[in-house]
Formats: structure tokens, sequence, C-alpha cells
């Protein structure tokens, strides 16, 4: 499993398509590592864009079959099976056991943007830092 991965590019390259793949990759993989993986975008709006991506296609993966599976569906289908070296019918069972897990489980999702990833960090070492336990962030938009 890769440690870290940082992907870079334009607007519209495909990078929400591209996080999309490497967290199903790897919470499909290992049923349970949604728990371990951050990522870590710019925006609110992109931070809930991959979550509801992510979702909604664990919910798609999640009650097909090798025999229900679209062309729109087969690229995707091609590469999880490619990136996590599980079968079709392996992968879509670990799809539903995944689903299940993170609406069960839904504040162990980690997907949020820098800011807010960045604040959760400091308040756990705000007494290591000195800094007053009830300490508020003010922006100046």
């Amino acid at each position: 499993m890769h440690n870290f991965l940082v992907y870079k590019s334009s607007a519209g390259s495909g990078k929400t398509y591209t996080l999309m793949v490497e967290y199903l990759s790897l919470a499909l993989k290992y049923t349970n590592a949604y728990t371990h993986i951050l990522a870590i975008t710019f925006t609110n709006k992109a931070a809930n864009e991959i979550k509801q991506r992510i979702l909604k296609t664990l919910k798609s993966l999640a009650v097909m079959t090798t025999d229900t599976v679209g062309s729109h569906d087969r690229e995707l289908v091609d590469k999880l099976v490619k990136n996590t070296g599980l079968t079709e019918e392996q992968l879509f069972i670990n799809a539903n056991q995944v689903l299940a897990s993170i609406l069960h489980n839904y504040s162990d999702f980690a997907v949020s943007t820098i800011d807010s990833f960045m604040h959760k960090v400091i308040r756990s070492f705000a007494f290591d830092l000195k800094l007053s336990m009830h300490f508020e962030v003010e922006l100046d938009t």
C-alpha cells in the first residue's frame, strides 16, 4: 500500500476521478482501509463531490454482478480489478462491505479540505502549542 500520493494538475484534467479511483482501489482491496485513508482537497465543494462520487460508485458496485456491468461502468470496473487484484465478484462483495461500513462509521470517512485537516491537527496539539483549548479560527475573506 502506498503511504503518500500527491496529484497535481490543472482544472478539468480528472483529479476528482483519479482520487476517487485511488481511494476505491485501496478501500476495496483492504476493506477496513478507509479508516486509514485521508483524502485532502482545497475546497469544500471538491471534498463533498469526492465523497458523493465514492459513495455513489460503491452503491453501484455493490449491486452489480459480472453479467450486469454496463458499458459505462466497464472501464472503472476493469481499473479497479487491475488495481486491487480482486476478481469482479470479490470487488462487488467488498463494495457492499465497504459501503455498509462507511455508512455505519461515517466519521471515519476522511475526505476533507486542507484547512479542515490542519484545524484538527492544531486542535489536537493545542496544549503543546500553548493555545487555548477554546481557540477559534477567524477568516478574513
